[in-house]
């Protein structure tokens, strides 16, 4: 049986396809992603309290390399094969360079409960990812259509949401530890499973949103978004036996690489590139990528991975 919080995705994406009336509020779902990616950042501030060394770094720029190297990538698949405007395939090459905080807390939880080991700095590989495809996929936008300035483009990448509540909470967490945390920790600590559960629920209810009906007339754009996370999770679990990771972190990092950004991303590209179609990146990164992966290609990259560590 699959994780119990898979089995809340398939609740609403069930009943978003039946036209169901469920759904959760607006300003809950805000609630829960800011309670996500605050507490995926204080379990990575945790991780590395008393732990923090800077040979960490021969890992985590690589790492953050991969951020650059992946919209990368993508770019031009969008734009030749897909055959994409040039605004559109910026703006879906970034989401697939950034990396998906749902995808992570899945795998994470998915790792945990298999016992796999993880390296202390693990839980910093979605902080490392999520800014540099931002960045460089506006800073290509902006050079090729001769706008803007690179200073204006970093300041919204660090400014944004995502950045500011994963950062912070590592920061927070390998600040205080678990006993400053203490007060905290049956709430937010604890309750992640919950949070997660409730947060996948309304992610399955916007991914039937998005797909219903399926605008056949971007099927390179769906055959992409379907076909690309497994070669990208190839990317991952490359990179992992070069730096020797652990298997635990060697299946976090190739989920990540597999994922699509559809919180982080959307925002930052929305206000940057005006022009680009949202609902195309949507459609890709939350309507096929993301589950994709959730109900299909964590089993599969968990065997890939285990293939290299057994």
């Amino acid at each position: 049986m699959p994780d119990i919080v898979i089995a809340f995705f398939a609740l609403g994406l069930f009943a978003g396809l039946l036209k169901s009336d469920l759904k959760v509020p607006q300003p809950v779902y805000q609630t829960l992603s800011i309670l996500l990616m605050l507490i995926l950042g204080l379990k990575g501030g945790l991780a590395l309290h008393g732990k923090f060394d800077v040979a960490m770094l021969s890992t985590l720029i690589p790492i953050a390399a991969l951020g650059v190297l992946l919209p990368l990538l993508c770019y031009p698949i969008l734009r030749k094969l897909v055959g994409l405007p040039m605004d559109d395939a910026v703006s879906i090459a970034a989401h697939y360079g950034s990396v998906s905080a749902g995808t992570f807390a899945v795998v994470l939880t998915l790792v945990e409960k298999a016992g796999m080991p993880l390296t202390p700095e693990t839980t910093l590989y979605l902080v490392v990812l999520e800014l540099p495809a931002i960045v460089i996929m506006l800073y290509l936008h902006r050079k090729l259509s001769g706008q803007g300035n690179k200073g204006g483009i970093l300041r919204e990448a660090l400014t944004s949401r995502g950045v500011l509540l994963l950062g912070g909470g590592v920061l927070i967490g390998y600040l205080y530890g678990p006993i400053g945390l203490g007060p905290l920790a049956p709430v937010l600590l604890n309750g992640f499973k919950t949070i997660l559960a409730l947060f996948l629920l309304e992610m399955g209810i916007c991914t039937a949103k998005v797909c219903s009906p399926l605008p056949l007339q971007y099927w390179r754009l769906m055959v992409f978004a379907a076909l690309m996370p497994f070669a990208l999770a190839w990317v991952g679990i490359a990179t992992a036996l070069a730096l020797s990771l652990p298997v635990g972190s060697a299946l976090v990092l190739a989920s990540l690489t597999a994922s699509a950004s559809y919180i982080a991303a959307p925002a930052a590209i929305q206000a940057a590139i005006p022009n680009a179609n949202i609902g195309l990146a949507m459609l890709a990164a939350l309507g096929i990528t993301f589950p994709v992966n959730v109900l299909m290609g964590l089993p599969l990259y968990q065997q890939w991975v285990q293939i290299f560590y057994s």
